[in-house]
């Protein structure tokens, strides 16, 4: 049994990540501040005495005794991270110089969760560890961006400088049960829209393209870096190879759902990255790793959840309209 400190804990990844390492033994302390996770998210592991929930700011240092520590604290979504951009770069900044002096202190090996959003709007297709990105530094999304790739900087400077454990993997698109209803992005969007009858929202054409992977591959990939001996640092993309245009993904949601809703265009937000699809060749060499759920079984699994979070009274009215209030905020905020 390890002591774990998972940061971002409530949130959509972070929750999955404390439940499958709570299950598996561990002592969890889930750590968060709320901005963009639920209680609810973690509601199934309170009161036991192996998980323990604290509301902290990670850009606030914190003094706790762990062995290992999961660094997923910050929004993630387009609409979360561009409402307050300067708190978005010190949470990535100023949190991991935080997270780092803690693992300093109690020698505890330290996971940072990166972006794909390193690599902007790439010009090489698929994307290597090896690719040094293509990023607006002053564009609408670059206080994630170039957050993001500066606490990597942090990381790698606290491994050469002062020999703590680092471990740093960039995630690709991920989705599943627990995302935000809120968040703008494009399968909850498209989940929520097609259950409640509205039209599926595809920015530009819909011939830019994703890929996406099911949240329990994600987490399994992640863990699985964590284990890897000392010295083996990454940057490692954690993502599914499987590419969908943004149109193929609509018509994916509408089939699934079964709903009778149009697919309307909005013009393409500023900086959006045209493909984006990770080589996971270091993650099958290295880590052992690659995805085992197609994107039509976990979007049924996500859809599901989805859907009772709609017919359930009590949450019911924080999800009705959230597609329509995610896309309202991108045009007030210009992206």
């Amino acid at each position: 049994m390890k002591r774990i400190l998972v940061t971002g804990g409530a949130g959509f990844i972070g929750s999955h990540l404390c439940e499958r390492l709570w299950r598996e033994g561990h002592d969890v302390l889930c750590v968060d501040n709320y901005y963009t996770g639920s209680k609810m998210n973690v509601a199934a592991m309170l009161g036991h005495p192996r998980f323990e929930v604290m509301r902290h700011d990670i850009c606030q240092p914190l003094n706790v005794e762990v062995d290992q520590i999961y660094n997923l604290a910050c929004p993630a979504s387009p609409i979360h991270y561009q409402f307050d951009p300067v708190q978005t770069t010190k949470t990535s900044v100023i949190g991991a110089i935080n997270m780092l002096g803690l693992a300093k202190r109690t020698k505890a090996s330290i996971l940072q969760a990166s972006t794909s959003e390193v690599y902007g709007d790439p010009s090489v297709h698929p994307q290597p560890e090896s690719y040094w990105g293509n990023v607006n530094t002053i564009g609408p999304r670059s206080c994630y961006d170039e957050g993001k790739r500066c606490a990597e900087t942090l990381f790698f400077d606290y491994n050469r400088q002062h020999k703590v454990d680092i471990k740093v993997v960039r995630i690709f698109n991920t989705y599943g049960p627990r995302m935000h209803p809120n968040d703008g992005r494009v399968v909850s969007n498209f989940i929520v829209q097609a259950l409640q009858g509205e039209d599926l929202t595809v920015y530009g054409e819909g011939t830019q393209t994703r890929s996406f992977c099911y949240v329990d591959d994600l987490v399994d990939g992640i863990m699985r870096l964590m284990a890897t001996p000392k010295g083996i640092t990454g940057p490692i993309n954690i993502g599914n190879p499987g590419e969908f245009t943004m149109v193929e993904l609509a018509d994916l949601v509408l089939r699934l759902t079964g709903s009778k809703a149009k697919i309307v265009h909005k013009p393409l937000p500023q900086d959006d990255p045209r493909q984006r699809k990770p080589d996971i060749t270091q993650a099958n060499q290295v880590l052992g790793w690659k995805p085992t759920v197609a994107l039509e079984d976990g979007l049924k699994q996500s859809i599901t959840y989805f859907r009772k979070l709609l017919e359930n009274k009590d949450q019911r009215p924080a999800v009705i309209g959230a597609a329509r209030m995610a896309a309202e905020a991108a045009v007030k905020l210009g992206t």
